[in-house]
């Protein structure tokens, strides 16, 4: 069995919370390496919403510019449920290069080494990791976050599934540069334009027993949305109809009660969890991948400040444990209230739209109007420079 032993900080998960803090490190010239299980770093999804918060993280990456070059400003609002205006970025256009990515390598399983205390991560292809500090950023079935105890209770699941596509109009659309939100019952259809040729939409509906066998059947897949889209304007049937196949995802939304990152250290030793591995959510205020990059830039901001002091500002230095643990500690406590407000946000959100109760619906409408009062609070947070 081979043993790497020049991994100081391993990042485990090569999506856009992987990348982010592997990008923020390198700007604060701390080494990592990046653990990706698929056999390449691919573009999966069909798109995400950055609002303006998310855009002034990318901004203290350094890729904020690019890739407002390839995203899709959407000038005004035109809701029929409150939402705001967005910013809609191709997830395929996520590609920068950065440190070292070694992809076909899950971790099958964590262990601290008895004397140092540090990491030891067991490979898929048989290699034993040995890092200093291990960050997992592997997604809402965080394998780190399982193996370490960092959460106290189970992902639950929202009574509500999402799709999302892309439609394509050969001869052009008629739609303007404008979010569009429909709603019949229990059932959303969120619309925007991506080019005068391409809409993305996505669409919001009670889960139903068919989604776990037919998530992975395209052509299903629109069968179901469109029986459950029945009453829509013709314009959205014939959107959902001629919609690409290649790209349409159904996907069961998981969750954790927002509570629990009251309770959770997400730190154990030189261990520490970001992105949706912290706190997945639905997708309800459209603040994951943003809340992500927060993450991540929050994360570098702390390691450097530990590793990088007065002494060592222009010396090159190694990380030790307490450095990682005080730095870790830091971060929790800057991010846990900022996740929690979103979390809790999403959850209300979303239990709003899993209920047939009025009297249940009017009770989070009356909270969400008292801790919400500004629907775009969460936008106009800055998580400080890197």
């Amino acid at each position: 069995m081979d043993t790497d032993v020049d991994a100081e900080i391993v990042i485990v998960g090569a999506g856009i919370c992987g990348l982010a803090t592997a990008l923020a490190l390198h700007r604060k010239r701390i080494k990592s390496v990046v653990l990706e299980r698929s056999e390449t770093v691919r573009a999966t999804g069909a798109a995400i919403i950055v609002q303006a918060n998310g855009w002034r993280a990318l901004d203290e990456l350094g890729i904020g510019s690019t890739l407002r070059e390839t995203a899709i400003q959407i000038h005004r609002k035109c809701t029929f449920s409150g939402e705001d205006s967005y910013r809609l970025t191709r997830l395929s256009q996520w590609n920068f290069h950065l440190g070292t990515i070694r992809t076909n390598c899950q971790v099958l399983s964590v262990e601290l080494d008895p004397v140092t205390k540090f990491p030891h991560l067991m490979l898929s292809n048989g290699s034993v990791l040995r890092a200093k500090v291990v960050i997992g950023c592997d997604g809402v079935n965080s394998a780190i976050a399982s193996m370490f105890g960092l959460h106290r209770t189970t992902l639950r699941l929202f009574s509500t599934s999402v799709a999302r596509g892309f439609t394509n109009y050969p001869n052009g659309h008629k739609f303007s540069s404008e979010f569009v939100m429909m709603s019949k019952g229990q059932v959303q259809l969120g619309r925007l334009p991506v080019t005068d040729k391409l809409v993305y939409w996505f669409v919001t509906r009670l889960r139903t027993s068919k989604d776990s066998k037919i998530w992975k059947d395209p052509v299903l897949i629109r069968q179901s949305l469109m029986e459950s889209m029945k009453g829509f304007p013709a314009e959205a049937m014939e959107m959902m109809r001629n919609s690409k196949l290649s790209f349409l995802h159904l996907t069961e939304l998981k969750y954790r009660p927002p509570w629990d990152l009251l309770f959770n250290n997400f730190r154990k030793g030189t261990v520490t969890i970001a992105g949706d591995a912290m706190h997945p959510t639905g997708p309800f205020v459209a603040q994951g991948g943003s809340a992500s990059i927060e993450d991540a830039i929050v994360l570098a901001r702390c390691l450097a400040q530990k590793m990088f002091d007065d002494k060592n500002k222009t010396e090159e230095t190694t990380i030790n444990s307490a450095m990682a643990e005080e730095a870790f500690d830091q971060y929790v406590k800057e991010r846990k209230m900022r996740n929690f407000w979103l979390s809790f946000h999403s959850f209300l959100v979303g239990k709003k739209l899993d209920t047939t109760s009025s009297i249940i619906r009017f009770i989070i409408l009356a909270i969400m109007s008292t801790l919400f009062r500004d629907p775009d609070w969460h936008s106009r947070y800055h998580c400080g420079n890197l």
